[in-house]
C-alpha cells in the first residue's frame, strides 16, 4: 500500500507541528500494511522531518515559490505524479486544497471561517475576503472528498452546518510533543502571594488579551499582586488594539510582559515558573496550546467557547474569554481556590496523555489504509 500527503500549503504552526509529530513521534506504518508514504511540500518543512526507509520526500520547485505557482501545481500536476507512482489515498492536510486526486482524505483544521461572529471581528476588508474565500474553498474540498479528518467533535458538528455532503469521517485529535509531558509538583499559595500568569499566542481579534490585560488590571486595584505573560502576542492583526489596552490599564509596564514567539524549551521555562496557565481564545478547532499547558501540570483558566470544553472537561476553571467580568471572576476564584486548582491540574494532566502523536498517527495510518482497502474492493 502506497499512502501519499500533501503539505504542500503547511503554513500555520498547528500544521507543521501535526507533520512533524506523526513522522517524528509516531508509529512504524508498516504495522498497518503500508509500504511507502510520499510526502509533498517545500524544503523548509521537509527539512524539520528526519529521513525514513518508507518515506520518500517530494519538493517540487514550485512548492518554494508564490501562492498561485502552489495553488496550480496542485490542482493540474500532484494528481499525475500522484498516480505516476501509484498511490492508493491521498491525504490532503489542508482542507482549502484543490482537490485533483482521487481517492483522497481532507483535514480539516481551520475554525475561523465556520464559527458564527468571529469573521466579522476582522471588518470588511481583505482579512474578511480572505476568510470568505478559504471558506468557500474549504466547503468545495470537503463536499467533493472521499473521506474526512476532523480534530474535535465540535468542529465536526459546527463545520459541517456548511459542508453537508460528508459522511465518511473519522474525529482524530491532534496530539502535543513528548517535550511537554512534566510531572510539575504544583506549590500551594494563599491568594495575598503573587500569582505569575501566562497566556501562549499571536495577537488576533478572537484571542482577547486586551480583556485579561484589564481584567488583571481591576483584580490589582482591588489590591491582587498578578503579573501576566503574552507570550507570541508582540505579533498578530490584533497587536494595536492589543497595546492601546497595555497603554490604557499598564502605563508603566508594571504587570504586563509581551514577547515574540519562543521556542518550546523557553515556553516550557517560562510555563514552569507560573503560577496559572490562561487559554482565552474565543475561536478554535483544535486547542494545542491549551493540551500543551494541561501536559505541564499547570493549574488552568480556560474559554468556555468551541472546543475547550470538550478537551478540558473538568480540568480547570472556565470563562466567557470576550467579558471581562467573566474573566476577572475566573481570575479570583483560581487565586482563591488554589488547592482546588492544582487538583484540577492534575485531572488536567491525564486527560492530556490522550493526546499524543503516536496516537494520532495510529488512528490516522489505520483510517488511511481502511479506506483505501474498501474503495479497491469497490472497484473490484
Amino acid at each position: 500500500m502506497i499512502i501519499g500527503i500533501d503539505a504542500s500549503r503547511n503554513r500555520s504552526g498547528g500544521a507543521i507541528s501535526h507533520l512533524v509529530g506523526i513522522i517524528e513521534e509516531g508509529v512504524d506504518p508498516s504495522e498497518y500494511g503500508i509500504d511507502e508514504i510520499h510526502l509533498w511540500s517545500y524544503d523548509t518543512l521537509l527539512d524539520k522531518i528526519s529521513d525514513r526507509d518508507w518515506l520518500i520526500k517530494h519538493s517540487p520547485k514550485e512548492l518554494n515559490s508564490n501562492i498561485f505557482k502552489q495553488i496550480i501545481w496542485q490542482r493540474f500536476q500532484l494528481p499525475s505524479i500522484a498516480k505516476s507512482i501509484g498511490v492508493d489515498v491521498m491525504l490532503y492536510t489542508d482542507a482549502s486544497a484543490l482537490i485533483g486526486f482521487q481517492p483522497c482524505v481532507v483535514m480539516s483544521r481551520d475554525m475561523l471561517s465556520f464559527e458564527p461572529g468571529q469573521m466579522g471581528k476582522f471588518g470588511f476588508g481583505k482579512l474578511f475576503i480572505r476568510l470568505l474565500i478559504i471558506k468557500c474553498l474549504q466547503i468545495r474540498s470537503l463536499n467533493k472528498a472521499n473521506g474526512a479528518i476532523f480534530l474535535t467533535k465540535y468542529a465536526y458538528s459546527c463545520i459541517t452546518k456548511s459542508a453537508k455532503k460528508i459522511s465518511n469521517y473519522r474525529i482524530i485529535p491532534h496530539g502535543v510533543g513528548n517535550v511537554f509531558s512534566i510531572n510539575r509538583k504544583v506549590k500551594k499559595k494563599s491568594h495575598n502571594e503573587n500569582f505569575n500568569l501566562i497566556y501562549v499566542s499571536n495577537a488576533s481579534f478572537y484571542k482577547n488579551q486586551w480583556i485579561l490585560v484589564e481584567a488583571i488590571s481591576d483584580l490589582r486595584k482591588k489590591g491582587f499582586k498578578l503579573n501576566l505573560q503574552l507570550v507570541g502576542a508582540r505579533r498578530g492583526v490584533a497587536i494595536d488594539r492589543l497595546n492601546k489596552a497595555i497603554l490604557k490599564h499598564d502605563p508603566h509596564n508594571d504587570f504586563v510582559e509581551i514577547t515574540d514567539f519562543l521556542d518550546h524549551n523557553e515556553i516550557i521555562e517560562r510555563t514552569l515558573i507560573s503560577d496559572l496557565y490562561v487559554f482565552a481564545s474565543s475561536c478554535e478547532n483544535m486547542p494545542n496550546t491549551l493540551i500543551e499547558g494541561m501536559s505541564m501540570g499547570i493549574p488552568i483558566i480556560c474559554s468556555n467557547r468551541g472546543p475547550m470544553m470538550e478537551v478540558l472537561k473538568d480540568g480547570g476553571e472556565f470563562f466567557d474569554p470576550e467579558c471581562v467580568i467573566s474573566t476577572r471572576n475566573a481570575i479570583l476564584f483560581a487565586i482563591q481556590n488554589y488547592d482546588k486548582m492544582i487538583k484540577k491540574s492534575k485531572i488536567a494532566s491525564d486527560y492530556a496523555r490522550h493526546y499524543s502523536w503516536h496516537r494520532c498517527c495510529g488512528e490516522t495510518f489505520e483510517y488511511l489504509t481502511n479506506f483505501a482497502k474498501r474503495n479497491n474492493l469497490s472497484k473490484k
